[in-house]
């Protein structure tokens, strides 16, 4: 089994790690490697004010990270009420899929958001069957256009 937790500055080994297997098992949708400079990046991310609004959670199984989530609140003075988020990533190991991981992440996010007054999750999705597949059969959802809109209940 696994637990969702929030992403956290001591998990970066592990997130380093995961991120190296998902393109061991993927590696025709990844086309980035995780180096010493996305390590550092994300280890700033946690002392940046920037990232205040960023909402991370992991899923670990045993001692190693199978899914991840990153979504934003989205700020913006238009929306002066902050009501909506953005879904930025949602990514499960390929060998971890059958077991509702991504699904477990999303209502963790869906979670987070509702506490912080978040009425909408938006994203865009990914132009693949499994993306498609999963985004066509997520609860209290609807596709518009390339995009989907998530609500927060």
């Amino acid at each position: 089994m696994y637990t969702i937790k929030r992403l956290e500055k001591e998990d970066i080994q592990k997130v380093m790690a995961f991120e190296t297997e998902l393109r061991r098992q993927e590696p025709d949708t990844y086309y980035w490697e995780p180096d010493e400079t996305y390590r550092q990046q994300l280890e700033a991310s946690f002392d940046d004010e920037r990232f205040n609004t960023a909402v991370s959670f992991i899923a670990v199984k045993g001692s190693k990270v199978i899914g991840r989530i990153d979504a934003s609140i989205l700020t913006s003075r238009s929306d002066a009420s902050c009501c909506s988020a953005y879904l930025d990533w949602i990514c499960v190991l390929k060998s971890e899929r059958h077991n509702k991981v991504a699904q477990a992440l999303l209502n963790r996010v869906r979670a987070e958001c509702k506490e912080q007054g978040v009425c909408m999750l938006i994203a865009l999705m990914a132009n693949n069957e499994e993306a498609q597949r999963f985004y066509k059969n997520v609860e209290d959802a609807s596709i518009h256009d390339t995009g989907i809109w998530i609500e927060i209940k």
